[in-house]
Order: C-alpha cells, then structure tokens, then sequence
C-alpha cells in the first residue's frame, strides 16, 4: 500500500485539505497528516484538523508521495519551515512523487524545483518568483515528471483523483470516483 505525507500548516485551505486526505484514504492509499507544530491545526475557515502526528516526528518514515494543500497563510508558513524543503528537494532526489495545489506550488519554486517545468497553481501564488524556463498552465491539474500542480479549491477533486492513477492506476481512480457521482 503506497504511503503519502500530507504536512498541515496552520492556515491551510480546508477544503483542499480534507478532499486530498478523504479520497487518497477512500482509494486505501496510507495517508499520514502532520503538522508542522503542534496540533490541532487552525484552517484558513477556522475549521480544526488534528493531524496524525508532528512532521519532526514522520519526517524520515518512508512515503512514496508528499502532497502540499494551499490556502493562505497555510502555504507561506509551509514555505516558512526548513523541514518541508529540506523534505521536498529529498523526494525530488529520489524522483518521489511530489504534488502542490493552488498556493503550495510557491514553496516547491522557494526550495528550487520549478526550474524547466509546466505548472499551474492558484493565479498570482507564483508572481512574486523569477523561475527559469517555467512554462505556466492554465490546466485544472499539470504533470510534469515527479511534480504535479493543481488550481486551487475547485479543483481539489480533479488533483486528488489523479494522485490515486498515478499511485494505484485508472482502476483505482475509477473505484472511487464512481460512488462519488460525479457528473
């Protein structure tokens, strides 16, 4: 069963959050949530999330996936914390899958893995970044190797669904997208 780390920042956008968590663990894909400092964790709404454990605590278990929900100020304060990019340039070493949704994908430009790459984040989440060779997309969901980027709240299904097919393959995807009842 593959294993996927999913680090909750205080701040982090819920519903992003929570669709990721919900539909990688309906796929019975091992999910470990862990907060960058003590739980619970105060969402960008004011929703509470307890993570499974503190990131110094899992940080050098072993996952196939990490996986960064966005929201603000959730994205700044992973982009803040030594440990997740100490954590992502590692799996991208290792050529792990790496995926950031909707602000996320400023902190895999801060810890230096954008350069040459098509991604898509939230608009403006990348403004502030001069990123060589970066081609930006306007896609729901972008692949490019081992980083997989997605738009923000609305398309937090769409991200989840596509992590499960690169984990566990389209049959897997389709188990759990079915019950759903997506149109």
């Amino acid at each position: 069963m593959p294993r996927v780390l999913i680090p909750l920042a205080q701040g982090c956008e819920e519903l992003e959050a929570v669709t990721i968590i919900d539909l990688l663990r309906r796929a019975e894909i091992e999910v470990i949530t862990a907060s960058l400092d003590v739980s619970p964790v105060t969402a960008s709404r004011g929703t509470v999330l307890l993570a499974d454990a503190q990131l110094e605590v899992v940080k050098n278990d072993n996952f196939e996936m990490i996986v960064l929900p966005g929201g603000l100020p959730g994205a700044d304060n992973l982009n803040n914390n030594e440990t997740v990019h100490k954590l992502l340039q590692q799996f991208n070493a290792d050529k792990r899958w790496i995926a950031a949704i909707c602000a996320a994908p400023k902190v895999l430009a801060s810890a230096g893995l954008l350069n040459n790459k098509k991604i898509t984040s939230f608009p403006g989440a990348l403004e502030d970044y001069d990123i060589p060779g970066l081609v930006y997309s306007t896609d729901p969901v972008v692949i490019d190797e081992n980083i997989i980027t997605s738009r923000g709240p609305g398309t937090a299904m769409d991200f989840a669904l596509s992590l499960i097919v690169l984990l566990l393959g389209e049959d897997a995807k389709k188990a759990v997208e079915k019950p759903l009842q997506r149109p």
